[in-house]
């Protein structure tokens, strides 16, 4: 079993790349190590496979150098928090022990990343019940509860709690987006029509992330919402 620090689960293949790959690899960059869960292949999308978006998800988490790269196959555009749905979630979390977990924004534009927060939420506390019995290859699982769940700024704009400064990982978070060329931006080709398709959308992405930036005062930044309040134990990060 492979415990990690932090551990990415979001609704589809490429929600990650998208809101937060700038840090994860600033995390990477620092010593911890990083694992990521996709609830769904992402099969509704108007464009690509579920098949196809797998291998596609294989190669951006190889861009990345996350630890590794799970899906749990649960329906694109039904994602629920019903039991079946939590349980799958919780030996997750109980499996990788992390110490962090982001997931995707809690009001968006598209259900199934409000459906994946609540899920997520709801699973990160009944882990944490020693009287909920899971099992992994036969054997019981430990409870176990992450410190933080931390929640993604996608396509609506949130205020954030705080912001994670990637001016340093920009070129490889492009990189990482780019492995998903059955649904982002490509300028040879002639399907260049749906929403996340266009290369406006694209440029949205580069905005948003300089905006976040700018509220910093640096280059590139990713924003995050955060179920709980952050401990400081002294005030050294602000000089």
């Amino acid at each position: 079993m492979t415990s990690v620090d932090l551990l990415i689960i979001m609704a589809h293949p490429d929600d990650a790349e998208l809101c937060c790959s700038g840090t994860i690899l600033s995390c990477i960059d620092n010593g911890l190590s990083v694992g990521m869960i996709d609830l769904t292949r992402g099969e509704l999308g108007t464009r690509g496979s579920g098949k196809v978006r797998i291998e596609e998800a294989k190669n951006a988490a190889k861009v990345l150098g996350v630890n590794f790269r799970y899906n749990l196959e649960l329906r694109d555009g039904f994602i629920s928090d019903d039991e079946e749905s939590i349980f799958d979630v919780i030996k997750v979390i109980r499996e990788f022990k992390p110490k962090v977990i982001i997931t995707n924004s809690k009001t968006d534009r598209h259900p199934d990343h409000e459906s994946a927060a609540r899920l997520v939420k709801k699973a990160c506390f009944l882990s944490g019940l020693i009287k909920i019995s899971t099992k992994k290859d036969n054997l019981d699982q430990e409870s176990w509860r992450p410190k933080s769940l931390l929640y993604s700024i996608q396509n609506n704009y949130i205020e954030p709690h705080f912001v994670v400064d990637v001016s340093k990982y920009i070129d490889i978070k492009i990189n990482a987006i780019k492995c998903f060329k059955s649904q982002f931006y490509d300028p040879k080709s002639k399907e260049n029509d749906s929403f996340i398709s266009t290369k406006e959308f694209m440029d949205f992405i580069k905005s948003r992330s300089i905006e976040m930036g700018h509220s910093i005062g640096v280059k590139h930044g990713e924003g995050f919402t955060s179920e709980n309040k952050l401990k400081l134990t002294s005030l050294d990060s602000f000089f």
